[in-house]
């Protein structure tokens, strides 16, 4: 069981700094008028929550 919640954990941080890089490709954008449709940056908080918690569920058992 321990191997799914560090593989859940490993899948957060992925996604954590791909929507890191997402928020910093879009602070630099060159259309300022393009509006994005994802907020990266709630994206990114959800996704360091998510991993934290599983990583306290997998260290705990």
């Amino acid at each position: 069981m321990q191997v799914r919640l560090w593989g859940g954990v490993a899948a957060c941080a992925i996604l954590a700094v791909a929507s890191g890089v997402a928020s910093w490709r879009r602070g630099r954008r060159i259309d300022l008028d393009r509006v994005g449709a994802v907020d990266w940056t709630t994206v990114q908080f959800a996704a360091l929550f998510g991993g934290v918690m599983l990583a306290a569920l997998a260290l705990s058992g």
